[in-house]
C-alpha cells in the first residue's frame, strides 16, 4: 500500500474514533479489541492500531495487551485542573492572536464560527453550539502563531469536549457563557491584546463555575 494511501486511513480511522469519544458514542469504560473496532470502522486493523496509539498519547484511550483499547474517563478534579489551564492557555493564546491580527482569512473563519455558536443557542442547539465552541477556541490558539501553545490548548480542549456534551445535556443553563466569544473575537479584530487575554480569561473562568456547579448537583465524579 502506498504511503500516503496509508496515512489517509489511519488518519481516517483516527477522525472517527476520536470523534466517537469525544461526542459520548464511545462512553468513558467502553472497551473493545481491535477487530472489533476494526470491524465498526470498516478498516483492516492496522490503519486503526495506529490511530489508536495516537488517542493513547493524547489520553483518549488506554491500550490493553490482547484486550483492545478503553476509553479513559475524565475525573472530576482533573476537569476542574483542565478549565483552569485553560483559562490561563486560551486567554494566552487569544492575546498572540490579536497581536498578529492581519490574517483577513482567520479572522473570517473565526466571525463564521461566531455566527453558527449564536445561530445554535437561539435554536438551543447545545450539541452544535459546543463544536462550535470548539471550533473557535482552536482557531484562536492557530492564530496566535504558536504552534506549541496550540498543541497543549488542542490536547486540553480534547481532554474537556466530552465534559461539555455531558454538561450541556444536564444543564441548560451553562450555556450563559455562550455570548462571550464575541467579545473575544472583537478584541482579537482590534487588536487589543489585554481585552483578549481579559475575555477569555473571564469566559473560561465562566466555564469553570458552570462546570463545578453542575458536577455538585449532578454528583458526577467523572465523564
Amino acid at each position: 500500500m502506498p504511503l500516503k494511501a496509508k496515512l489517509t486511513r489511519v488518519d481516517n480511522a483516527y477522525e472517527r474514533l476520536k470523534s466517537e469519544i469525544l461526542k459520548g458514542e464511545l462512553p468513558a469504560g467502553f472497551q473493545a479489541p481491535e477487530p472489533e473496532l476494526a470491524d465498526r470502522l470498516g478498516m483492516s486493523r492496522t490503519p486503526v492500531r495506529e490511530a489508536l496509539i495516537r488517542l493513547e498519547a493524547e489520553r483518549l484511550v488506554h491500550l490493553v495487551p490482547r484486550r483492545g483499547a478503553r476509553v479513559l474517563p475524565v475525573e472530576r478534579r482533573d476537569l476542574c485542573e483542565i478549565f483552569e489551564i485553560l483559562a490561563v492557555l486560551g486567554a494566552l493564546a487569544a492575546a498572540k492572536a490579536a497581536r498578529k491580527n492581519d490574517d483577513a482569512e482567520a479572522l473570517e473563519e473565526m466571525a463564521s464560527v461566531v455566527d453558527d455558536a449564536e445561530a445554535a443557542v437561539s435554536t438551543r442547539d447545545m450539541e452544535a453550539w459546543a463544536r462550535h465552541d470548539d471550533r473557535f477556541h482552536r482557531l484562536v490558539a492557530k492564530a496566535g502563531d504558536n504552534a506549541r501553545l496550540a498543541e497543549e490548548v488542542n490536547r486540553l480542549l480534547n481532554e474537556s469536549f466530552r465534559a461539555h456534551m455531558v454538561l450541556l445535556r444536564l444543564s441548560a443553563p451553562y450555556v450563559r457563557i455562550a455570548g462571550k466569544h464575541r467579545s473575544v473575537l472583537d478584541a482579537i479584530r482590534e487588536g487589543d491584546e489585554e481585552a483578549a487575554y481579559s475575555a477569555t480569561h473571564a469566559f473560561r473562568l465562566a466555564s469553570l463555575k458552570s462546570l463545578k456547579e453542575v458536577l455538585e448537583t449532578s454528583g458526577l465524579t467523572q465523564v
